[in-house]
């Protein structure tokens, strides 16, 4: 990794997707942003939030994009993880970025918990509980994959 490159984490949602972001030393992850997903048609909404995802990529200087990949507790795959292969598969096609799809289970609890624990009620924690479950599948891969970068 060059010290100018970072790391994009996604947390995806219906409603919305988190954003993360690594330091420039692949070493912390910290939250970025919130993205609306608008829209009813499951395609467009797809390919606006592919475009905003490359874009945010793009002006960060992001090498790599880490994406959540929800799986059941048994292992298996659900409609959720195909959402996330179909978004991965399609903020490939407009970023030179490595797309990797990373296990997020529980990653939404821990993030709730996280914020209970800082003293965040259920509704301020609507604000950011997705940047901050966004953070914890980039961490969790940064610390899986030091040298990856």
């Amino acid at each position: 990794m060059s010290i100018t490159s970072r790391a994009l984490g996604v947390d995806p949602g219906s409603a919305r997707i988190g954003l993360a972001l690594s330091d420039e030393m692949g070493f912390m992850a910290h939250p970025l942003q919130t993205l609306k997903v608008l829209g009813k048609d499951a395609i467009a909404t797809l390919a606006m939030s592919a475009a905003a995802i490359a874009a945010v990529a793009t002006e960060k200087n992001s090498c790599a994009i880490v994406i959540g990949l929800p799986r059941n507790m048994n292992g298996s795959y659900g409609a959720a993880a195909e959402k996330s292969r179909a978004l991965g598969e399609a903020v490939a096609a407009l970023t030179p970025a490595r797309v990797i799809l990373w296990d997020e289970r529980l990653t939404t609890a821990a993030a709730t918990r996280r914020l209970h624990e800082a003293g965040l009620d259920s509704r301020a924690q609507r604000q950011i509980i997705d940047q901050v479950a966004a953070v914890q599948i980039l961490q969790d891969w940064l610390d899986s994959n030091p040298a990856a970068m």
